[in-house]
């Protein structure tokens, strides 16, 4: 016996044949994972989230990464995971790349105190820096979407490649100069990707385009202000 469900479905597909043939025209709307609800702040989060053991990193990890910097911050600076130094301090950034990103902030007025959030897509260290997993960022990312949900940034940029295109969900080939000079949307809030500061670090040939783009970062946050 047929139930309701499926002489709808049969209906439809019947419908649909007789209108287009046997080709079939469905659309997708990009799902936003699930949103951790119920903290009112940031530190109410940290606190009900820092025991986190979702995937296999919380098992192996020295501290829990969450974030740091101004919680109603207008920027929030995104990379993909914890390295050596963030999983020893439990603090995103504090390595030679962080010292950078600070440089690089202040050359435009800003500093992790004073209108910028730091975080990573990843709350645990990946083992020996990999990138991070899937299914990693699946059980993680719900986090990041309510760290942002409560800071309410006008701006999020992606340090580097990896971080850009797991936010966005591009292919893994994609390369970071596709992505530069172009404004995305990350679940209704703007988003731009430039080079990691570690890249910075291998060679100069990156840092006059990553000062271009904070340069570009500055005009946004001004217009936005």
């Amino acid at each position: 016996m047929t139930s309701n469900n499926g002489n709808v479905v049969e209906r439809y597909l019947r419908q649909n044949r007789q209108l287009f043939g046997d080709e079939i025209y469905v659309s997708f709307e990009p799902v936003q994972p699930d949103v951790i609800v119920g903290s009112e702040s940031l530190t109410e989060f940290e606190e009900s989230i820092h025991d986190c053991t979702r995937c296999s990193l919380g098992e192996r990890r020295t501290n829990f990464v969450f974030g740091v910097g101004d919680p109603n911050a207008d920027l929030v600076c995104v990379g993909e995971a914890p390295g050596a130094d963030e999983d020893a301090q439990g603090v995103p950034f504090v390595g030679r790349a962080g010292r950078l990103l600070d440089k690089i902030l202040a050359s435009i007025n800003l500093s992790r105190n004073n209108n910028v959030y730091i975080c990573n897509v990843l709350k645990c260290r990946p083992p020996n820096n990999r990138d991070p997993l899937a299914s990693e960022v699946e059980q993680c990312e719900p986090y990041l979407i309510r760290q942002l949900d409560l800071i309410k940034p006008k701006l999020i940029v992606a340090l580097g490649r990896v971080a850009a295109k797991t936010l966005l969900k591009l292919d893994s080939n994609i390369a970071l100069k596709d992505l530069r000079n172009k404004q995305h949307d990350y679940y209704g809030t703007k988003l731009i990707a430039t080079y990691h500061p570690a890249a910075l670090l291998r060679s100069d040939r990156f840092k006059r385009p990553t000062w271009e783009d904070f340069k570009w970062i500055r005009s946004i946050l001004s217009t936005e202000g």
